[in-house]
């Protein structure tokens, strides 16, 4: 059965990706914050969007030091997840509070996080002003990730290396198997356009046949 949703609850019909905890530096100060808000934006050059609330602490912490960091993280850290998006950085030092351990970035001077699988560094290209949220585009200066969690995609074969996602307002979830689809051979694909034509073409000399003999049925009932 179903059921209506409200207008600004629909965007949870899209969640289930990944979460991400997006760190920043700027004048020495650390911040990270929770963000479910982002999305691949181009190939070449590679860029991704993350779109955040100009009331967050983090807003400004982009917006001055042009650069951020997204960290993929595992179960390992479902309850920082939750509780670093409780806390701002501009009253607390979330570093301090959680006692996240982390390491050097390649190319940005924003912390990356350990417990996670999977980090990209951004230095910011752009930003617009979309609906109540800043759309920071970043395009990608370094990207690594575990060997035994990701190789071209997420292997999923580790319960302990599967990246956190994320569902709405508590509530997060890892995936539970990768299902590989088949891909069609090209003389396969060449046979189904063949055969569609084929069965095209036998509806059209059909439909043909029963105009004629409507025609011949309406004659001979004429006389």
């Amino acid at each position: 059965m179903r059921h209506s949703i409200d207008d600004k609850d629909a965007r949870r019909l899209l969640g289930g990706g990944p979460v991400a905890l997006l760190t920043t530096s700027w004048r020495g100060n650390w911040n990270v914050m929770p963000l479910a808000f982002y999305t691949p934006l181009s190939i070449d050059p590679p860029l991704i969007g993350v779109a955040i609330h100009p009331g967050r602490h983090t807003h400004d912490m982009v917006r001055y030091s042009e650069e951020f960091a997204l960290n993929i993280p595992t179960q390992e850290l479902l309850h920082h997840c939750q509780y670093l998006g409780t806390v701002t950085g501009s009253e607390l030092n979330k570093f301090d509070l959680t006692k996240l351990p982390t390491f050097r970035a390649r190319r940005v001077e924003a912390p990356l996080l350990e417990g996670c699988v999977g980090w990209i560094e951004c230095g910011i290209q752009d930003a617009y002003t979309v609906g109540d949220h800043t759309m920071y585009v970043g395009k990608v200066v370094a990207a690594s990730a575990e060997q035994d969690a990701f190789d071209n995609n997420w292997l999923l074969t580790d319960p302990e290396e599967k990246p956190l996602h994320y569902l709405g307002v508590n509530y997060y979830a890892t995936l539970g198997e990768r299902l590989e689809a088949r891909i069609p051979a090209v003389a396969d694909i060449k046979r189904d356009i063949e055969a569609g034509a084929a069965e095209l073409v036998d509806e059209e000399e059909s439909a043909e046949r029963k105009e004629r003999q409507a025609e011949a049925k309406d004659r001979e009932e004429r006389g």
